[in-house]
């Protein structure tokens, strides 16, 4: 029986509500979205021994199927639009799956309550990137938030701003860094603007404490949470430019990942501009 078979059996066979699922068997990518979906639904808790190899089996599998990609395999803004900026040599723009970076730390854009993404499939980076690392992440959030909640309260939920570390799991990268950007619900101000900037302050903060030298931003906050995406771009560029000249060098590379040709038009012209 194939990975992606067993999985899908441990998976039905780990939900009381699902456990009698029908799929088309013969059509790959029904399958792998049915397993998507019961990885996205599943609420925090153990994970059986089997259930956790027949997964990690399969996600790697996934991963040597998109292919990896290293620091090595993207060039710096010298390299790619020769810019003669101070962190010229640091900064890079890639357009890709974030999931498939092999760097120190890619960015997270979570939300307050900090478990990822519950909507099967969704086409949000929360859970792409949950997705992709397996669902020990979403445990291990879930004890952090815990951890919190019996601190500071039952009704803790997670500060715009702040980043907190976690192992990354499946994916390529050493860790992942969740930080919960702002939400624009009617006309950008001041206080929105500082807030995305304190996400991009504090993230390259935590790689300092944490001894991580590179990073793959993604563009936090222009989603699902509205913000515009070339003001956002704006402030992510003169933020991390700012830190990484008053850090000193700590920092090898900062990559600013992108989907979208829109946004990466958009980082491409700020980055040409410095």
């Amino acid at each position: 029986m194939e990975t992606a078979d067993l999985l899908l059996e441990q998976l039905k066979e780990d939900s009381e509500e699902y456990k009698f699922l029908r799929i088309d068997g013969n059509n790959p990518e029904e399958k792998k979205n049915a397993i998507r979906s019961l990885m996205n639904i599943r609420m925090p808790k153990s994970i059986s021994p089997i259930l956790r190899e027949v997964q990690d089996r399969y996600l790697q599998e996934e991963l040597a199927a998109k292919g990896v990609v290293t620091l090595s395999d993207i060039p710096t803004i010298r390299e790619q639009f020769g810019s003669r900026a101070s962190c010229a040599d640091e900064l890079s723009v890639w357009q890709g799956d974030i999931t498939r970076l092999q760097v120190g730390a890619i960015v997270n854009a979570a939300n307050s309550q900090m478990l990822g993404c519950f909507v099967p499939c969704h086409r949000c980076i929360d859970n792409a990137i949950h997705s992709a690392a397996g669902m020990q992440l979403r445990e291990e959030c879930s004890h952090i938030m815990n951890s919190r909640r019996m601190r500071y309260g039952k009704r803790y939920e997670e500060p715009t701003g702040t980043a907190t570390l976690t192992a990354a799991y499946n994916l390529p990268c050493d860790y992942v860094i969740h930080t919960v950007g702002p939400i624009v619900y009617g006309g950008l101000n001041e206080a929105l603007c500082r807030d995305l900037q304190s996400c991009y302050e504090n993230i390259l903060q935590c790689c300092l404490e944490n001894g991580i030298t590179s990073v793959a931003f993604c563009c936090i906050s222009t989603g699902e949470f509205h913000f515009p995406g070339d003001r956002a771009a704006q402030i992510a560029v003169e933020t991390v430019s700012a830190s990484m000249n008053a850090q000193g060098g700590a920092m090898e590379r900062v990559i600013f990942n992108v989907f979208k040709d829109s946004d990466r038009e958009i980082y491409e012209g700020i980055v040409r501009a410095l």
